[in-house]
């Protein structure tokens, strides 16, 4: 029987964190894409209601698949795949950043909040917190 596991030292509550985090983001794809999507400053075409299935599936059932396993079962190397992602989530946007012309405001911000959520379960999961 699976029973939910409270963090005992401050490295995993900030790993539970930065799953919680990660869950927040994937209820609100799921339960509000369109809202989403204009926080995240994207449009869909009328002509294609499909797309928001996008944020419905794609993104919301990722965030919530690793939000909360790493939750649920509280290992590190679960803390470490949703750390990876994160990482690599502003790996892309620094790319972007670079190649597209896109050094603004919204990307500096989320920048830093990707890197936040990536570091937190990164330095756990690899024992440096």
């Amino acid at each position: 029987m699976i029973e939910f596991y409270f963090p005992t030292s401050t490295g995993e509550w900030l790993a539970f964190g930065s799953a919680a985090i990660t869950i927040a983001f994937g209820l609100l794809l799921l339960v509000a894409p369109r809202l989403s999507f204009r926080i995240l400053r994207l449009q869909t075409r009328p002509d294609h209601p499909e797309a928001v299935s996008e944020g419905r599936g794609t993104m919301a059932g990722f965030y919530l698949g690793v939000g909360i396993c790493a939750l649920l079962f509280a290992q590190p190397l679960l803390y470490l795949a949703l750390g990876a992602g994160w990482a690599f989530t502003a790996f892309g946007r620094l790319v972007s950043m670079l190649l597209d012309r896109g050094l603004t405001l919204f990307n500096l911000v989320s920048i830093a909040m990707e890197i936040a959520l990536a570091a937190l379960p990164l330095l756990y999961g690899l024992g440096l917190l």
